[in-house]
This record gives structure tokens, sequence and C-alpha cells, in this order.
């Protein structure tokens, strides 16, 4: 039986009361809103401790000196920013916040202080603050108000940097000059249209950006800015349609520079363009991958890149000159986070994860290829043994067309045929990638079910037909993808047909409501994270930034035929085929995916007699980032499972 949460008594709705509840059990905080889910108990509570209490590393920024690193890490509520100047060193916490601190740079000179992004309660409306790492007092360098501020661009002397922000209307994402000494004087130089504006990199001289328009997954655009003259020259043409050109910095020939691109090709290649010429060169055909990134020397002589090869990340040496490269060996098998030189080129940083290890960061001496470890993440008390390991599946779709996912068995100390939870990314152009489960390794090891992350049509990482095989009027053959899944799942005999519970968040969690109707007869039970129940609906709420991008991978709905195809694909309008329990989850101030789309979902599944739980927090936006109600969210999740997925 399930109940609802009333905060102000212990009295729930049927004939169940919380006795002892403030001894007995877990209660919602004040910032969750907690709808007919039942009790939990602080048994529950202590046994995923284990697993609950790792935490990870990411370093955003090098020190000029390239000595030092400002990290991300979180010890109390939320990831905050952390100096860390040696190998396993101590770590000094420099930010003390309510909200997370995820990236900051450092002033590319002397390193005396810190740019970093902060927003409110999820809102996304990132605002730019200056610590000054001497009296570690933060400045508001921005409006403060509801636009987005970031991709800041420091000129080479430290004088000043480039950003973008969409305060002009909300909108268009144009690019501004700013002294932080003199925030005050920050001035527009380029206003452009449209949400997917942003500067890629700056000459030595100060005098060039070098300015990137993405459109969608599909097509992006690269143009010259003259910050002098402040006129805008189009590198690519932009008439030009379903071709990446992104990811650009000007090379050691100052007419030239490099970028990655799918132009001919249908992976991401790393490549250069004579401004001069305007010839292009291809310099990893060889690779059977994209190159998802890169990373260029200060002096120019060296990259280091990224490929994405079947969801496992490489990374290679490139000398400039003579375009040679080679892949930088003793790498574990996992995800890389981030990368970067040190100011002199002799050393690399970079954060990477593996299935037995969250984020940590490693420094690599490029000159005696030594990989250093530099931090060495706690794992609370989870051991390797716990960890379950990831093997890629492949199965075919209703068209033949081969689907790919990461499968984490569940622990062999269990026997008989296991449920399965399906976890489906977002994006839709999101990958599930071979990393850690973290706290999901108590799905696998305690309760014994097996977790499939699927990376259906319209994923990255598989070239760039498959990325756009879900776009507009193809969006239901990703769902078809996931029917496919479960025909799979059937097929195999350490897996339970029968028991198989859907999960997924943003895009993934349309997924989630979609598979609920269309394949009703095949799972017990659902979870919806941020899901996206109307694409009418979601495409006129979402903010105005991000819905002319949204469009073009989705769909216009002002296009009456488009419309009239959301209003049939809609979940919310068939919400009459949903059987099975739903649990909905979703941040108040989410700018994406706004809390409607949660709300009339849960409100027309009520009203028609379903089984649906709700759970919103106050305090978060896209996703919950805050660790008490990430762990209040785990737990209601497998409070779920136990009544409606193992039973």
């Amino acid at each position: 039986m399930i109940y609802k949460y009333i905060f102000s008594v212990l009295l729930f709705s049927g004939t169940v009361m919380f006795s002892q509840a403030n001894n007995d059990n877990v209660l919602p905080n004040e910032n969750l809103i907690a709808e007919n889910i039942p009790v939990i108990p602080k048994s529950l509570n202590e046994k995923i401790k284990k697993y609950s209490e790792s935490r990870g590393a990411n370093f955003t920024s090098i020190h000029p000196n390239g000595k030092e690193v400002i990290m991300v890490t979180r010890f109390g509520s939320t990831n905050q920013l952390h100096q860390l100047s040696r190998a396993l060193g101590n770590r000094k916490q420099i930010t003390f916040f309510d909200e997370p601190v995820n990236s900051a740079d450092y002033e590319p000179v002397k390193g005396e202080y810190l740019v970093y992004s902060k927003d409110i309660g999820g809102n996304e409306f990132g605002q730019l603050f200056k610590l000054d790492l001497k009296t570690m007092e933060s400045k508001l360098l921005t409006d403060g108000g509801r636009s987005q501020n970031g991709g800041v661009m420091w000129k080479k002397d430290g004088s000043g940097f480039y950003f973008s922000s969409t305060k002009r209307n909300g909108g268009d994402r144009d690019i501004y000059y700013m002294n932080p000494l003199k925030p005050e004087t920050a001035q527009l130089v380029l206003d452009v249209k449209g949400g997917g504006w942003g500067i890629n990199d700056i000459s030595n001289d100060g005098k060039r950006l070098l300015i990137g328009e993405y459109v969608s997954a599909n097509e992006s655009h690269l143009y010259l800015f003259n910050t002098e003259t402040g006129k805008l020259e189009p590198i690519t043409d932009r008439n030009e349609k379903q071709i990446v050109q992104g990811t650009a910095n000007f090379g050691k020939n100052t007419d030239e520079f490099w970028y990655v691109t799918d132009r001919d090709n249908e992976f991401n290649r790393l490549a250069t363009f004579n401004l001069k010429t305007k010839k292009i060169s291809y310099y990893t055909s060889d690779i059977p991958g994209e190159v998802s990134d890169y990373t260029i020397s200060k002096d120019k002589s060296k990259i280091v890149f990224q490929t994405n090869e079947s969801g496992v990340n490489k990374m290679y040496l490139m000398d400039t000159v003579t375009k040679k490269y080679s892949e930088i060996k003793d790498l574990p098998i996992g995800l890389i986070n981030n990368f970067d030189f040190t100011d002199d080129g002799k050393s690399l940083f970079f954060s990477q994860s593996t299935f037995d290890s969250s984020a940590d960061i490693y420094r690599l001496d490029l000159t005696a290829k030594k990989i250093e470890r530099w931090t060495e993440s706690e794992q609370g008390e989870m051991q390797k043994a716990d960890m379950s390991q990831p093997k890629l599946i492949e199965w075919k779709s209703f068209d033949g067309l081969k689907i790919s996912g990461f499968y984490y068995p569940a622990s062999s100390k269990f026997t008989g045929k296991r449920p399965v939870l399906i976890n489906i990314h977002g994006g839709p152009e999101g990958q599930s990638m071979a990393s850690s489960l973290g706290s999901g390794n108590y799905y696998t090891n305690e309760m014994g079910v097996a977790l499939i992350y699927p990376n259906v049509r319209g994923s990255s990482g598989f070239g760039k037909t498959y990325i756009a095989s879900d776009n507009g009027f193809n969006r239901m053959n990703s769902v078809k993808d996931i029917g496919a899944l479960l025909d799979w799942i059937a097929k195999q005999p350490e897996l339970d047909k029968d028991r198989i519970m859907i999960m997924g968040g943003s895009y993934g969690g349309f997924m989630t409501l979609a598979t609920a109707y269309e394949y009703a007869d095949k799972i017990r039970c659902s979870v919806d994270i941020v899901g996206i129940s109307d694409f009418n609906t979601f495409l006129k709420n979402t903010e105005e930034y991000r819905r002319d991008l949204r469009r073009v991978e989705y769909g216009d709905e002002r296009d009456p035929k488009m419309s009239a195809f959301f209003t049939k694909i809609a979940p919310l309008n068939n919400t009459d085929k949903i059987k099975k329990p739903m649990f909905i989850i979703q941040g108040t101030n989410d700018p994406r995916v706004p809390v409607t789309e949660a709300t009339q979902m849960r409100d027309k599944l009520k009203a028609q007699g379903n089984t649906v739980w709700y759970l919103e927090a106050k305090n978060e936006g896209h996703g919950f980032r805050k660790k008490e109600n990430i762990d209040f969210q785990r737990l209601t999740v497998i409070r779920f499972m136990q009544e409606f997925l193992l039973k």
C-alpha cells in the first residue's frame, strides 16, 4: 500500500502512520515535495551508506606555474573548488556555498585569482565571480539576473577576457569583453542571433577570435571575429547543412587553425583549415571512431586528442609539425573527462573514471611517458568485488539496425533469472559509456538487479548518420530500439523478461514515458526523471535560449504537421495505455524541461487512477545536485523497485 507525505503531521492517507517516525524512518527535507511515497526505514538508509558515500575529483584549471591545479570535488552537500599542489597531497577547499561550483579559470599570467561560475537552485543562470586567492573574497562580475554567462576566453596577457552571455534579451548568446578588475566596464562586442554561439580561441595578439555557432549535434559553423574592427567574417559556408565544424584553435601558422569536423566522413576527424587557401587537411582518418576532443600546447607544438571508440576513450599525442601521432599507453579502460597541457608543454593533466573507480586526476609526464596519480577519491566502503564490470552488448532493432549498450550483470551470489533495470541516457545525443556505476552498484550487488545502459539511435559516438536517425518524424524509432532490447532480454537465460523497469532522465525521461505506453505489457514499472511528456508544451515552455536549438533536433511545433505528430506521440496523450506503476522525479527550477512537464503527467495519471509516486525538489533544476536530495531520491527509487520490480 502507498501513502502520501503530509509534513505537518505523521498521519498518511490509508491506514498506516509513521509511528516513532523521527526515530525509525527517513523523512524528506524541507525542500522536497513527496507524494504517495511509502515510509522509508532508516535501516535501508544505513544499508546503502556503503555505496552512497563515494566521491570523485575533476580538475578545472591549471596554475600558470604548472605545479598546482584547481579541482572540483564534494565533501559536504555540493561540489566545490579545491586547490591541489602535489600528487596525493592535501586538498584545500576554497569555496563554501550551498550551490555547487563546477568550473573555474585561473588568471593566466600570475594565477592570483580565479573566475568561476555559479547559479542558484539549478536554474542554470550561471553568473561569473572573481575569487581573490589571497583574501579569499568573491566578487560578482556579471548582472546577477536571469542570464547565462560563461565560456570565458582570456587574453594571453591576462588583462581581460571575452565571454558569452544571454543578458541582452535572454535568448541570444552574445559576446562581451571584461576586465575583471573593473567589471563595471564590461562591454558588448558582438551581438548575434541564436543561443548556440561561443568562443573557441583567441589569437596570441588578441586581435582575432575564432567564434563557433552550434546549430545541432549534426551542424555547426565557424567565424573569424576582428576585435579591433568588430567585423565578423564567416569561415565555413552557412548554407552548407549537416556538417560538424567546431572546437577550433589557432595553430603555429597564424593563417591556419585546428578543428574537428565530420565533413566527407561518418565520424569527426581532427583537421586543419588554411584561412588563405581554404584548404582542409585531415589527420585521423585511420582511427575507427570519432575524435571527441583535443587540446593544443601553448607553444602550438603538440596536440593531445581524445577518441571515442565503441564507448571507450583513448588518448593520442601528436607532433603538430610532422602530424605524426601515437596512442598514449598504459591508460586503464574508462571515461576521460577533461585534459589540458601545463604552460611549458611538458605535462598533461587529465581526469578519468573506470568501472571500479570514480573520476580522479592524473598527471602525464610527456618526456618520461610516466603517469602519476594526483587524487585517490574515496569509494566509501565499497570494494572492487562489490562493483559490476560492464560488458558491451549488441542487438538488432525492428529495421535491422545494430544497437549497442553496456550491460552490468548482477552479482554472481544471486541465483535464478535476474530482474533488469534499463537506464536510458538523455540528450538525445548523449552516450552511455563504460564507466563506474558508483552508488548504482547497490542495485547489482545488494538487490541482484542487472543494469543495461542502451545507446539507441540518436546517440553520439556512432557516426553522423546514426545521430541523425531519430530526428523529426523518426522520433519513435528510438523507442522501438528499446522494444527490440526487451526482446533481446527475453532470450537471455540469466535475465527475467517479466521483471523489467525502465528509467531515464531528460530525453531519457521521454523514452521512459513512451516505453511505458508502447510496451506496457512487457515492463513492470517506470521511473521518469525530468522527462518530456509532450513536445508541444516542452518547446513552448523551455527557456528561450534553447528553443530553436531543440527545434532542430525534435522538430518545430509551429509546423502544423509536426505539432500533430507531437500530439500523437505525447505520453501525456497516451496515459490510457500506461498500466504499470510510474515514479516521476523533477526539479522545480528546471530551465530545460520545465516542472509543468512533470506535474501535467502526474495529474493525468492520478486522475485516471494509476499508481504514481512523485518527488519534486524546490531547490533543484535539471536533475538533483545536492547530496541530501540525491540521497533521498536514491532511497525512494530503491523503495519503488522493492515494491514493484522485485516482488
